[in-house]
């Protein structure tokens, strides 16, 4: 492990992977939490595809019309955001069935994105950063966008927490009681998916769901309680992006994949262990 110390000490490359890390675990943690508890895993996984539709855009449309301040980043959170809004109102108000939408979602944004970057003019785009995700790759203006969307979400959360475990626990229970949980449904949606475009560095498209999904799942095994659910949750998710982004340095190892396979290894290791408690 001296050797990825020194590099943290050494190379600002590592060291912002290092901050990233350590301030997206508190958003994951939470963010991660709601998801699991409202099940909402694959409207997440949709959103998180379509993230791709909002990249392509920005690369060819900041090439086309000579738009610098059109980053990637932006472009993600605006396909994230309107993903969200379209699966939440279509699936509230249309009456369309939900696995549909999402299904439509997650293959336009994923079409769209492949055909903006092929047109896209100018220097060829590599897409494996992207889909597979590469914190190694992590600067100074992202740990700065990754603190940023990062206190917005934990301030919408924490603004309107009580009315968001209603409506992930009971829905219909929170209507008679007045609370608008259409509104608040969507609002979480909108939170998660910020919260996708920020792991997409982390873990890439692919493999951005598990780490939201992966230690909010192995928190849940052993408790029904949301706080609790969120504070081992956190805690998962900060040995997962630390450890994990120490032992891939040692070891020469893809930062993202190894990250997520040591957390789908613990949620196995939980689901035996809780069948072995009840045994």
């Amino acid at each position: 492990m001296t050797e990825f110390f020194d590099a943290v000490q050494n190379i600002p490359l590592i060291r912002y992977a290092l901050l990233a890390g350590i301030v997206s675990s508190l958003t994951f943690g939470v963010v991660g939490s709601f998801v699991v508890t409202r099940r909402i895993g694959y409207i997440a996984a949709a959103i998180a595809h379509s993230i791709l539709g909002g990249i392509g855009a920005s690369i060819y449309f900041s090439r086309v019309y000579d738009l610098p301040w059109l980053t990637p980043m932006i472009g993600a959170v605006i396909a994230a955001l309107l993903s969200a809004f379209v699966i939440g109102w279509v699936s509230l108000r249309a009456g369309e069935r939900e696995d549909t939408i999402i299904g439509a979602i997650w293959a336009f944004g994923m079409a769209s994105g492949l055909l903006f970057i092929h047109y896209a003019p100018g220097k060829a785009v590599s897409l494996e950063s992207f889909i597979f995700g590469n914190i190694l790759l992590t600067s100074r203006s992202d740990v700065i966008a990754t603190v940023t969307l990062g206190a917005i979400i934990l301030l919408l959360v924490g603004l309107f927490y009580h009315k968001l475990v209603a409506v992930c626990f009971d829905e219909e229970f929170s209507r008679l009681r007045g609370v608008s949980s259409d509104a608040y449904y969507l609002l979480l949606l909108a939170i998660t998916a910020i919260s996708m475009v920020l792991m997409v560095r982390v873990a890439g498209i692919i493999l951005s769901l598990a780490l939201l999904v992966l230690p909010a799942a192995t928190a849940s095994r052993f408790s029904r309680k949301l706080w609790i659910i969120i504070l081992v949750s956190i805690g998962l998710t900060f040995i997962y992006n630390t450890g994990g982004l120490a032992l891939s340095f040692e070891l020469d190892v893809p930062t993202g994949p190894f990250i997520v396979l040591v957390a789908s290894l613990v949620y196995g290791l939980s689901f035996i262990l809780k069948r072995m408690m009840k045994a």
